[in-house]
C-alpha cells in the first residue's frame, strides 16, 4: 500500500459553481423557448443572459479558468495554421473528384466483371 496523499482535482465550491453554470445556461435555454409567444429581441436576451451568467459563474471556477486557457492557446494554434490559396484549394478539390470519379468507374467495373463470371460463367445463369 501506497502512504501517498491524493490530490483534489477540484473542491466541491468549484463542483458547485460548475453545476450552476451549467444551470443557468439551461435556464436561459428554457427561458428562450418558455418565451415563444414574446418578441424576437426578449428571447434573444434570456438566452444570451443566461449564457454570459452561466459564463460569469464558470469563470470564477478553477476548472473554468482553465477552460478559458484552453481556449485561448486553442485559438493561438488556429492562427498559427498555413491555410491554402484559393487556387490550391480549388486544385485539390479537382484531384479529388477526379479520384472519386475514377473509383466509381473502377468499382463499377469490377462488379460487373464479378456478375458476369459468377452468373453467365461459373452458374450459367442468363439474364
Amino acid at each position: 500500500m501506497s502512504n501517498q496523499s491524493v490530490q483534489t482535482v477540484s473542491t466541491s465550491n468549484d463542483k458547485i459553481k460548475v453545476v450552476l453554470a451549467v444551470v443557468a445556461a439551461i435556464a436561459g435555454v428554457v427561458g428562450f423557448f418558455y418565451l415563444a409567444g414574446q418578441p424576437s429581441l426578449v428571447r434573444a436576451a434570456a438566452l444570451v443572459g443566461g449564457l454570459l451568467i452561466s459564463a460569469g459563474i464558470a469563470y470564477t471556477s478553477t476548472s473554468g479558468r482553465e477552460f478559458l486557457n484552453f481556449a485561448k492557446e486553442a485559438v493561438r494554434e488556429t492562427k498559427k495554421v498555413v491555410w491554402p490559396t484559393r487556387k490550391e484549394a480549388t486544385q485539390i478539390t479537382m484531384i479529388v473528384f477526379a479520384f472519386v470519379l475514377v473509383m466509381a468507374v473502377f468499382l463499377w467495373g469490377t462488379d460487373k466483371l464479378l456478375e458476369f463470371l459468377l452468373y453467365d460463367v461459373i452458374l450459367g445463369w442468363k439474364q
